[in-house]
């Protein structure tokens, strides 16, 4: 099935779930991520997923390695690491995945998205090759701040990329964001580069399960549900995707002018 956002009617209905809290909303997230990967293994004997990380994941990946699941036949992989950074550091993306998911379940295989290697062009590359190498059932996708998904900020995000995997420079905004995350203590400190999976790849997988809570989000959810279709804000290809999963709170929906009741 074609990923191409030019394929589907923009306005076309969206799976959207608002909770009170962001502790509601990661409970909903896991319970529905859990499903579709009990069906994949069901399935086709083994599930893939793609972890996201940061801030508004950590009640997602809580819960979510609570679940009863088959871990065994689970491959994990990531979204996207900094350039130049080792895999120890605390803002670190395979140290995310390795305290909050890897240390806790005995994963089929997880892969690490080398942030640090000699040529992060071809670790772009190494690493395309295990994506591609199989289909991914499930993609945690959140929404940045500018509305970047994995790291594919406004400048450099491209719905059709050609590549799976590439190199990126930064947004400002987003490098920003991980200030005011208290993941790095300055602007000067957080790395220009790094290496994320792209928009296109991020299309073909299977599912999307998108957990996007906090008032800071607000604009870009609202832009992502209600602005244009366009790389301006690069999760509005959430709306073109046909089995993607919104999971919001009550302050990120706060200012979408389509109101989504709370589930209680």
């Amino acid at each position: 099935m074609s990923r191409n956002p030019t394929d589907r009617n923009a306005s076309a209905p969206l799976n959207v779930d608002v909770r009170a809290s962001a502790a509601e909303l990661g409970q909903a997230a896991a319970a529905k991520a859990a499903e579709i990967l009990t069906r994949a293994i069901a399935t086709h004997g083994r599930a893939r997923v793609l972890l996201a990380t940061g801030n508004s994941q950590i009640e997602l990946a809580a819960r979510l390695m609570a679940a009863d699941l088959a871990w065994d036949k689970v491959e994990a992989f990531h979204l996207d690491e900094y350039v130049g950074i080792p895999a120890n550091h605390s803002a670190s993306f395979r140290r995310w995945i390795k305290t909050r998911y890897a240390d806790r379940a005995p994963f089929r295989s997880v892969e690490y998205l080398n942030g640090n290697a000699a040529d992060p062009h071809e670790e772009a590359r190494r690493y395309a090759q295990l994506l591609d190498a199989a289909p991914i059932d499930l993609a945690f996708v959140g929404f940045g701040e500018n509305g970047h998904i994995a790291f594919n900020d406004p400048p450099v995000a491209d719905f059709n990329d050609p590549l799976t995997v590439k190199q990126v420079e930064l947004d400002q905004a987003c490098r920003m964001q991980q200030v005011n995350e208290k993941h790095f203590p300055d602007l000067a400190s957080v790395p220009r580069y790094a290496l994320t999976v792209t928009c296109s790849a991020l299309l073909r997988a299977r599912h999307w399960v998108c957990s996007v809570p906090d008032l800071r989000k607000a604009d870009a959810v609202r832009g992502a549900l209600e602005g244009p279709l366009a790389t301006a804000c690069p999760a509005s290809a959430v709306r073109t995707h046909p089995a993607a999963f919104i999971f919001l709170d009550r302050d990120s929906a706060s200012r979408l002018t389509r109101p989504f009741p709370v589930a209680s």
